[in-house]
């Protein structure tokens, strides 16, 4: 086994959740093609340096590309992210470059979540993970965006009891939103605040959980670096890597 080939047990969560194979058709060896995508995202080396072991790299693009736009590896993450107990919610965001391969892309029609911040043409990857530290949403916006952007979308359908996120997300709408849902908000306040909050150190502090999730992350390295041109392409890669984090704790686990 190579060194980020899917385990046997890892190969077992992912299995039962890939689409059905049309009848009368044959698909090359699904863990093999899985697992030279996982090799392209860790090593970040273009398709076509794919090592000959996982077939041809124009077999397991096609299939990351198409299931891409299908949106199957999004929803693989969601099936493994929604066994989270969703007791917490820690939201933080986490700013992507665009290589110059994926700021090449065409202007007009989709949106690629690309703009222009201090470090250049970048990506702003939303997350929300629970109190264990794993990821249960995620959004792509584009590097200039404001965090507050994408919140309302991240915590639409959680049932958390607590939702912690530091002084950028202190809004009005955010904050009443959380509340009519039942939830605790554990956001400081930004010092335009006539009326300071108090907020809990003991919880505040476990937000370094979605920062260590982003590092985590950024271990793939066609994630720490966009490469991608359709945003769609790029959700993919980070559901896959926020996929593997899952596997890998279902693995670990007796």
């Amino acid at each position: 086994m190579a060194r980020f080939d899917l385990s046997d047990r890892e190969w077992a969560l992912i299995k039962p959740l890939l689409p059905n194979k049309p009848r009368g058709v044959g698909r090359v060896d699904d863990r093999r093609v899985l697992n030279g995508i996982f090799y392209v995202l860790r090593t970040g080396s273009p398709w076509r340096d794919l090592p000959e072991r996982y077939g041809p790299y124009t077999t397991v693009y096609n299939r990351f590309n198409r299931w891409a736009k299908a949106g199957v590896w999004v929803q693989i993450f969601e099936v493994l992210a929604a066994r989270s107990p969703q007791s917490m919610a820690l939201i933080d965001s986490s700013i992507v470059r665009a290589h110059q391969h994926a700021a090449g892309g065409k202007k007009g029609g989709e949106d690629h979540a690309i703009g222009r911040s201090r470090g250049g043409l970048s990506t702003k990857i939303n997350a929300v993970v629970d109190e264990n530290g794993l990821p249960v949403r995620l959004m792509l916006t584009p590097g200039q965006a404001h965090d507050l952007r994408a919140a309302p979308f991240l915590l639409q359908g959680l049932k958390c009891r607590d939702v912690v996120a530091d002084r950028g997300y202190d809004a009005d709408a955010l904050l009443h939103m959380i509340r009519a849902r039942g939830a605790r908000a554990h956001i400081p306040s930004t010092s335009q605040r006539v009326v300071q909050r108090s907020v809990s150190r003991r919880i505040y502090r476990k937000r370094n959980l979605v920062e260590r999730f982003f590092c985590k992350l950024k271990h793939f390295r066609r994630i720490a670096t966009r490469f991608d041109k359709l945003a769609r392409n790029f959700l993919a890669a980070v559901a896959l890597g926020s996929t593997r984090l899952w596997t890998r704790v279902y693995e670990s686990t007796p």
